[in-house]
């Protein structure tokens, strides 16, 4: 189904026609570095450039006797370019051809998905600036802590994303190298020469050593990196669905008009992208485990990995070039309530200020351990009554006013002193 999230650039990456049109570009850049070589005349390279072609109908039809893909392919192509089809193929194994190509695939699809971490990062540093003094209520366990500001929670975000924009570069300069080393990888019936200047022409690197494959440890490196990728973009979205629960509303999803969250119950509101892209993280997660158990084969190779990665590369990189720009738009629309934020933060009469009037009573003189008791009694008294308040409690509190005077009490309920290295902060990030 095509949606405003669909990534028809990706998707056309894995069409059929581009896997045979980077294996006929392996093809001629192999003639082509040949007839340079003088190892195949250079009128047949000319020919087999003009000529060379290959219709998908009758490869199939090919492969329906031959029960082999590259083989039915070469066969096609030959019946378009003629005799000097001889040249074609010349010392090749079928590996040579399938990993390079697969190369030029992975190599365009980690660059799709580099700029969509590239718009998506830019976003996030939007929303961060905006919110940089945002004041929100932080939470370890799922337990109100002490203020942060919304926009610190969006540069943590966004410090990671820059770390998975190295880690994709990594994976990308990982996975763009070729082999044309022959049958086992001795270059028994090709040149090492043909084989550094036909991965050049195709912008990859020559493999320093290979058997009849590419080892597959590259691509698992590749596909954990979408996972990680993935799994952060889970991890965002999560916080976006906790944060938009009734009972907190301090973001919300974009809501459409004419959007409905409920066949039963219009009020409803639901954080449906989020919920999504949680969800697809989990199927990131287990390609990335399909691609680790691809690294051992036997011998020289077998092709129990070729089932596997036909179904999880192509999956992973739609899947994540879709996610990524699916969370993009949620980041660029996300609704944000600071109002709610304040809300929440005075609930029970600040209990979240406690740390703040514990050190206070120490800098007055008060023991750690007796400090301590005093604060911790008067918050659980305000968690545990209807409209508890926290606040009243120690000015009411003969420990507390004995030891601190008014300004002083105040002044640990002033939010201000949470956002004083905000600032540097965010300078340390550079934004």
């Amino acid at each position: 189904m095509i949606d405003r999230y669909s990534r028809p650039k990706m998707s056309q990456i894995w069409s059929e026609t581009n896997k045979f049109h980077c294996l006929l570009q392996v093809e001629l850049a192999v003639c082509e570095v040949q007839a340079e070589l003088g190892a195949i005349p250079k009128e047949a390279f000319e020919v087999i450039k003009r000529k060379a072609a290959f219709d998908i109908p009758r490869i199939e039809e090919i492969e329906q006797e031959v029960r082999h893909d590259v083989i039915a392919f070469l066969t096609n192509v030959a019946e378009n370019v003629g005799e000097e089809a001889r040249y074609i193929h010349l010392g090749l194994t079928s590996s040579d051809v399938l990993d390079t190509a697969l190369a030029l695939r992975l190599k365009e699809a980690g660059g799709i998905l580099l700029n969509d971490l590239n718009t998506l990062r830019a976003t996030i540093l939007t929303r961060a600036r905006e919110h940089k003094h945002t004041i929100q209520m932080g939470r370890s366990h799922g337990i109100h802590a002490e203020p942060i500001t919304f926009g610190l929670k969006l540069a943590v975000w966004l410090e990671e994303i820059g770390r998975h924009q190295e880690r994709m570069r990594q994976a990308i300069e990982m996975i763009s190298v070729g082999k044309i080393s022959g049958a086992v990888g001795t270059y028994s019936t090709i040149s090492p020469e043909v084989e550094k200047l036909t991965c050049a022409k195709l912008g990859l690197t020559a493999d320093s050593v290979s058997t009849q494959i590419i080892q597959r440890d590259r691509h698992a490196q590749f596909v954990w990196t979408l996972a990680v990728i993935g799994t952060s973009l889970d991890k965002f979205a999560t916080e976006i669905r906790h944060l938009q629960r009734t009972d907190v509303l301090e973001v919300e999803e974009p809501f459409a008009k004419g959007q409905k969250g409920s066949s039963a119950m219009p009020h409803k509101r639901n954080p449906v992208g989020s919920e999504n892209i949680s969800g697809l993280s989990r199927i990131l997660r287990g390609n990335s485990l399909a691609a680790l158990e691809n690294i051992p084969l036997w011998h020289e190779r077998d092709i129990s990995h070729s089932s596997v990665e036909r179904v999880i590369l192509p999956d992973s990189t739609i899947l994540l070039d879709y996610m990524l720009a699916r969370f993009n738009s949620i980041m660029r629309d996300l609704v944000v309530y600071p109002d709610n934020m304040k809300r929440n933060m005075d609930i029970f009469g600040g209990v979240t200020y406690s740390q703040a009037v514990l050190l206070k009573l120490i800098e007055k003189g008060t023991s750690r351990e007796d400090a301590y008791k005093i604060v911790q009694s008067n918050a659980m008294k305000a968690w545990n009554t209807k409209n508890g308040d926290f606040r009243k409690n120690l000015s009411e509190d003969q420990m507390v006013t004995e030891r601190l005077d008014q300004a002083e009490l105040d002044s640990c309920f002033d939010p201000r002193r949470y956002l004083s290295n905000i600032d540097e902060i965010f300078a340390r990030l550079g934004i």
